[in-house]
């Protein structure tokens, strides 16, 4: 469990394939307190360390993570948010972040303005569905909180302090990101029945008075 509160920016200074798996190998300034087995979110993408030295470590991604992600398009070089996951006895001061990234989302814009920044992304239609005004979205593993909805695009505020800690800072129009969005709100939809159906041709059931009151509200 992480919080999207980013730890420190990392590099991407190898990537390779071994087997079935891509391994990158990323610079971090924590690297030589990481254990191997540890969990580290990169970019969002909760990653198990599999090597480590003083400098780097090393992670293996499966070919699902490396689709659901914008992984399959990093190269050496890289900049990315790194974020070690929340001690039993920490503070949770973002939000539930899994790191299960459930896909990528297209920067629109970033409008910067005399300190902060508007961050406009466009989303999937299957994602856009979890994403409300005033929620939380975790973006290439930073905790936002969502500013306002249109359609499947949505904005969020980005403070100083965050363009100049993360990879945030050096977004732009075209760029694609890793987006997760509420946790909770996928369990309330399961256990409401309002899941999205998968043939695209059907809508989701209508929530009525009538359908709430047969499910026990």
């Amino acid at each position: 469990m992480f919080t999207g509160l980013v730890e420190a920016v990392g590099t991407i200074v190898a990537v390779s394939r071994r087997g079935d798996v891509t391994v990158f190998r990323v610079g971090a300034p924590f690297a030589g307190e990481l254990k191997r087995g540890e969990s580290v979110a990169v970019s969002g993408v909760c990653t198990t360390v599999t090597e480590r030295d003083g400098a780097s470590f090393a992670v293996e991604l499966t070919g699902e993570t490396m689709n659901a992600s914008r992984f399959s398009f990093v190269t050496t070089g890289e900049r990315v948010n790194l974020e070690r996951a929340l001690p039993a006895d920490g503070r949770l001061d973002g939000h539930f972040v899994a790191g299960h990234v459930d896909g990528t989302a297209l920067v629109m814009s970033l409008r910067r303005g005399r300190h902060a920044a508007d961050l406009w992304l466009n989303l999937p239609q299957d994602l856009a569905r979890y994403v409300v005004r005033k929620g939380s979205l975790c973006v290439d593993g930073v905790s936002l909180t969502v500013a306002a909805v249109e359609g499947n695009a949505c904005s969020v505020a980005v403070i100083p302090e965050t363009l100049a800690r993360t990879t945030l800072g050096t977004l732009a129009a075209g760029k694609k990101v890793n987006v997760e969005t509420d946790l909770i709100a996928r369990y309330v939809e399961k256990l409401m029945g309002l899941e999205a159906p998968r043939d695209a041709s059907k809508t989701p059931p209508e929530l009525t008075a009538e359908r709430l009151a047969r499910m026990g509200w």
